[in-house]
């Protein structure tokens, strides 16, 4: 007798990482996908925003926020996927909720903005000069990585940032298991989908192709999120200097972690440590060989590796932004609150000649 399936509905649905939700679930064994909310495209083919997903969703059309609403509260445990941006993702959530919750529904809740990713409203205000759209429901949602945290206390999850991602994978070995020194070194590369699907400076082609340069160095808003998510997974109080670059590809990133090493260890030591932290988990690949982008874009696995000399330690991670850095990084989390294995529907690896 097989399963019942589960009912997603996904918000904010014409950008890249709502795109890559869809693709996902479409290939995921349990989900089904109900409706996909756009407010500015209602009734519009969800084809004629990604026509490579027509042959997966041929009539599907995107929904209103009044037909949401509807949808949410007359099912009894939706999944809803939130790729909504930051500002907007924290209202938006509790509208459907508080309707669901008037009408008996349950949903589960994992938003892959910057919204729920803090622990308090003033902390949130503080990195993005706003005021948080749901103070109320914070309390209702954790922020972690899935490798840092086996289950979520809370009935909801936010999902970290991209950039945060990568770096907590890299650096939160060094420093739960007391290998460096409490002050780390962040240099990270992304793709232009990081920047959205709107064109601007930093997506346009001919600029971009063939450069690479700095932006935001030492004050990018993912920095205090680092920082709070390495200690909650760590127990250290760290502090990060980070560096964001634009690189001249379309998905991925890449970020090299350095800091001072706590006690001398080899480079054979320092993979044999992160190996044993990451045992099991299906989605982290610890190498010796260093981690090439190629072998994670398109996919929902990271790529580890690392070096050591003298009082210096370097760990390397790649991942694809929009997957393990956001769409596939949330379905880990909804696989996890519905009871399923959280490998479920993500195990394709990345095609390797992108």
């Amino acid at each position: 007798m097989s399963e019942p399936a589960i009912p997603v509905i996904v918000l904010g649905g014409t950008g890249y990482v709502a795109g890559e939700l869809l693709r996902l679930i479409a290939a995921h064994p349990r989900l089904e996908l109900k409706a996909v909310l756009s407010d500015s495209q209602p009734g519009e083919p969800v084809a004629k925003w990604f026509p490579h997903l027509a042959p997966l969703y041929p009539e599907l059309t995107f929904s209103s926020l009044e037909a949401v609403t509807e949808m949410t509260g007359s099912l009894a445990e939706p999944a809803i996927v939130s790729a909504a941006p930051h500002g907007v993702a924290a209202s938006l959530i509790d509208r459907l909720l508080s309707a669901a919750e008037a009408r008996g529904s349950r949903p589960r809740v994992v938003d892959i903005s910057a919204d729920y990713r803090y622990p308090t409203a003033q902390a949130y205000e503080a990195v993005y000069k706003h005021a948080h759209g749901a103070p109320a429901r914070i309390a209702q949602f954790t922020c972690a990585v899935p490798e840092h945290l086996d289950a979520a206390p809370t009935r909801h999850v936010a999902h970290p940032g991209c950039f945060a991602t990568a770096a907590l994978l890299a650096s939160v070995p060094l420093l739960k298991l007391g290998l460096a020194e409490p002050q780390v070194f962040i240099t990270g590369i992304t793709g232009s989908t990081g920047s959205g699907r709107s064109p601007g400076a930093g997506t346009h082609h001919p600029q971009r192709h063939s450069d690479l340069y700095a932006y935001n160095p030492l004050a990018h808003r993912h920095t205090p999120e680092i920082t709070a998510l390495a200690q909650a997974a760590s127990d250290v109080q760290a502090e990060f200097s980070f560096v964001p670059h634009s690189g001249p590809f379309a998905r991925g990133i890449h970020v090299t972690v350095q800091a001072r090493a706590r006690r001398r260890v080899t480079t054979a030591e320092l993979l044999g440590a992160l190996s044993e932290l990451y045992a099991g988990r299906h989605f982290v690949r610890v190498t010796a060989e260093m981690p090439h982008i190629k072998y994670v874009a398109g996919s929902n696995y990271a790529f580890l590796s690392g070096a050591a000399s003298g009082d210096t330690v370097a760990v390397m991670c790649a991942i694809d932004n929009l997957v393990k850095g956001a769409a596939g990084g949330a379905l880990q989390w909804l696989n996890r609150q519905f009871g399923l294995d959280e490998t479920t529907g993500l195990t394709a690896p990345a095609p390797g000649w992108t």
